[in-house]
C-alpha cells in the first residue's frame, strides 16, 4: 500500500482547486482536500505538469462569485423578511434557498485564497468552511427541487394543493431538507481535519490511512454526487417543470415570458450542473484506471473538471434572478426598500426607481399567482 507522504519522482505535480497548484514539484500531497484532479498515474504520467493556471483564474472567479451570490441573497432575504413576512410555502422555499446559496457561496473566500496558497485558517475553520460548503452544496440543490416541486403544485394542481401549499408544511418541508442535506454530506464532515506536507498545511478530507480507502472515499462520494446532486434532483425538476409547460399550453391566458421562464430555469439548472457532474465522473474513472489517460489527456480532465466546478457555483448567484427578481411583486417590493435608503437620493437611481416603480405597479402579480388564477 502505497503511503500518504510517499514523495513521488520528481516533476510529478498534482493539480488541485482546493490545494494550492503550484509549479514547484512534489509540494502537493496526494490527500488533499477533495482533489478530484489528483491522481496515482501510470509512470509515463508522473512526469505530466499540469501547470499553475488555476492558482491565477480560481481565486478571481470565486471572489466575482462571492460578491454576486452575496449581494443577490442578501436581497432576496432583505425582501422576503421585510415584505413577504413568511406568508407561503412559496416564501419558505425561496428563504431557505437564499441560505442555503449563502452557505455556499460564504465558503468562497476561503477556497479562493486555498486555491492559490495553503490552508492558512487553522483546524477548526478547516472543519467549519468545507462543512459548511458541502451542506450549503446539497441544500441549495434540495431546495431548487422544492422550489420545482411548489411551482408544480401551484399550477398543475392548483385547486387541491391549496390547503398543502401553507407556510406550516413549508416549514416542515424545509426542516427535512436541511436534515438530509446533512446526511448527504457525510461522510466527507467526518474526516475533515488539516495536515501538514513538506512544511505546507492542507485541509482534508476521506480516510488517508490507505491508498486504497481514500481512492475508494472519492470514488463514493463522486457518485453520491451525481445522484444526489444531478440524476435526482434533473428527474424531479425535469417532470414538474414539463408538466408545467403541458399546463400552460392549455390554458388560454397563458404568456410566452411565463413559458420561457419554465424553461430558462430546466436550461440553467442543467448547463451549471451536468458539465460538473459529468467531468467528476470520468475523474473517478481515471482514478480508478477504468480509463488509461495520457498527460495531454489529464490536463484536459483537470482542467474541465477546474473549469466546470466554478461554474457550478455561478448557479447559487443565478438563483435570485431565476425565482425571486424575475417577479413583477419582488421587484416590486425591491424597488421600495431601495426608494428608503440613501442609495435612492442618487440622481439616477431616483429616476431609474420611478420608472421602475411605476412600471412595475401595472402589473404586480407573480408568474405562479397568474397561473393559478387562470387555471
Amino acid at each position: 500500500m502505497a503511503s500518504p507522504s510517499l514523495d513521488y519522482p520528481n516533476g510529478y505535480e498534482l493539480s488541485s482547486l482546493y490545494g494550492p497548484v503550484t509549479d514547484e514539484p512534489n509540494t502537493t500531497p496526494l490527500y488533499d482536500y477533495d482533489d478530484y484532479y489528483s491522481v496515482d498515474l501510470d509512470p509515463s504520467v508522473l512526469t505530466c505538469d499540469y501547470g499553475g493556471h488555476a492558482s491565477n483564474i480560481l481565486p478571481v472567479l470565486y471572489s466575482m462569485f462571492f460578491v454576486l451570490g452575496l449581494l443577490g441573497n442578501l436581497l432576496v432575504l432583505w425582501v422576503i423578511l421585510i415584505c413577504e413576512k413568511l406568508r407561503s410555502m412559496t416564501d419558505i422555499c425561496l428563504l431557505n434557498l437564499a441560505l442555503a446559496d449563502l452557505l455556499l457561496v460564504s465558503s468562497l473566500p476561503f477556497l479562493a485564497h486555498y486555491a492559490r496558497d495553503q490552508w492558512v485558517f487553522g483546524g477548526p475553520m478547516c472543519t467549519i468552511v468545507f462543512g459548511v460548503y458541502h451542506i450549503g452544496f446539497y441544500s441549495g440543490i434540495f431546495f431548487v427541487v422544492m422550489m420545482s416541486v411548489d411551482r408544480y403544485l401551484a399550477v398543475v394542481h392548483s385547486v387541491n394543493a391549496f390547503k398543502v401549499r401553507t407556510k406550516i408544511y413549508g416549514i416542515i418541508a424545509s426542516v427535512v431538507i436541511w436534515i438530509i442535506a446533512v446526511a448527504a454530506s457525510f461522510p466527507e464532515l467526518m474526516y475533515l481535519e488539516i495536515s501538514t506536507h513538506n512544511n505546507k498545511t492542507y485541509c482534508q478530507s476521506y480516510p488517508t490511512d490507505e491508498h486504497n480507502s481514500y481512492h475508494y472515499g472519492k470514488t463514493v462520494g463522486i457518485i453520491k454526487m451525481n445522484v444526489l446532486g444531478l440524476i435526482i434532483p434533473l428527474c424531479v425538476i425535469g417532470f414538474c417543470y414539463s408538466m408545467i409547460l403541458h399546463r400552460l399550453l392549455t390554458v388560454r391566458s397563458f404568456r410566452k415570458q411565463e413559458m420561457k421562464l419554465v424553461v430558462v430555469v430546466m436550461v440553467v439548472f442543467l448547463c451549471c450542473w451536468a458539465p460538473y457532474n459529468i467531468a467528476a465522473f470520468v475523474k473517478a474513472l481515471e482514478i480508478n484506471e477504468f480509463i488509461m489517460t495520457s498527460c495531454e489527456k489529464s490536463k484536459a480532465i483537470t482542467l474541465s473538471l477546474q473549469i466546470t466546478e466554478a461554474l457550478a457555483y455561478s448557479h447559487s448567484c443565478l438563483n435570485p434572478v431565476l425565482y425571486v427578481f424575475v417577479e413583477e411583486k419582488f421587484r416590486k417590493h425591491l424597488y421600495k426598500l431601495l426608494n428608503k435608503t440613501p442609495i435612492s437620493r442618487l440622481q439616477f437611481m431616483k429616476r431609474y426607481l420611478t420608472q421602475a416603480t411605476g412600471s412595475v405597479y401595472s402589473q404586480t402579480a407573480s408568474v405562479d399567482d397568474r397561473l393559478t388564477t387562470a387555471v
